[in-house]
């Protein structure tokens, strides 16, 4: 029998760094994502291959079920990296992969995976549910980091996110502002590492109670918006709480000081996707500075 799993992706619209620290969050899944089917056979052998969007193998290995160790594979560091996950997967469910004797696994994304919109956390909430575990322990044990990325992947809606004593608290939201078309997600031509950026925040020194709570009314702000207007108030005055905190310029003043709508950095800063305002015309002008990769609002957002 087979079995087949599915995780939206995720974009951070408010509150990056500082969800860490408790500000509330304001995120969104996309309509892209990862699917994982699972087919029991006979191998006494895990054989597991992962393909791009283009659906060409970009990973691929074998590994003895019973011992769980590799056996072959054509990227050692992600091999080591699965493997890992595997073994936190039976610490919370120790009968994981002990019921069956051989697995046929294959993973597809439907987005490049360069993008930043979640390869491991789709891949972690995908193994969650193949081994009916807490994907949040889960991605707690392996990857780390604050979970809304997972309350993305089993969310078809915008959510709210926090922690709260340690907990995520998810709240499905409905965001409907009328100005969505004037909203673009533009890829920066460059992958960004979550955890160092992570590193690099918790290596400044500031007030992150007041940075949270600053951030959180930012976001209740811009859940609300009835504007273009104020919504990129909003998006400029979140770059500059970030910036401080950060100590690093917003990417608006590092890359396109000349553009004339807002531009809010999205997730960890540097890299992946931005959020800017604008008009099919104004947003040219990313294109003709080599950023080709453009993605409306409604082709983007679940």
């Amino acid at each position: 029998m087979k079995q087949n799993f599915y995780s939206n992706g995720k974009l951070l619209i408010t509150g990056e760094y500082a969800v860490l620290d408790g500000a509330k969050a304001f995120a969104m899944p996309t309509k892209y994502g990862q699917s994982l089917s699972v087919l029991e056979n006979k191998s006494k052998q895990i054989r597991w291959i992962s393909l791009d969007e283009k659906n060409e193998v970009w990973f691929e290995s074998i590994y003895d079920l019973e011992s769980m160790v590799q056996i072959s594979s054509n990227n050692s560091e992600i091999s080591k990296t699965l493997l890992g996950i595997f073994v936190e997967a039976q610490k919370l469910n120790p009968n994981f992969l002990k019921n069956g004797s051989g697995f046929e696994v294959e993973t597809k994304l439907t987005f490049p995976k360069e993008w930043g919109l979640g390869t491991s956390s789709t891949l972690i909430y995908n193994i969650a549910q193949w081994a009916n575990v807490s994907p949040y322990k889960l991605l707690d044990s392996t990857f780390g980091g604050s979970g809304y990325d997972i309350a993305c992947a089993m969310n078809n809606f915008p959510i709210l996110y926090e922690i709260e004593n340690g907990k995520p608290i998810v709240e499905q939201i409905h965001f409907e502002a009328t100005f969505k078309d004037q909203l673009y997600f533009i890829y920066l031509n460059k992958k960004q590492n979550s955890r160092e950026a992570i590193k690099k925040y918790y290596g400044e020194e500031f007030d992150r109670k007041e940075l949270s709570k600053t951030i959180s009314q930012i976001t209740n702000s811009m859940i609300t918006s009835t504007s273009i207007n104020d919504f990129e108030l909003l998006m400029s005055r979140h770059e500059n709480e970030i910036s401080k905190a950060l100590k690093i310029p917003p990417i608006k003043t590092r890359l396109f000081s000349n553009y004339p709508r807002a531009i809010k950095s999205l997730g960890a800063w540097g890299g992946d996707f931005i959020l800017a305002a604008g008009d099919e015309s104004s947003i040219e002008f990313f294109y003709e500075k080599g950023y080709k990769t453009i993605i409306s609002f409604s082709d983007m957002i679940l």
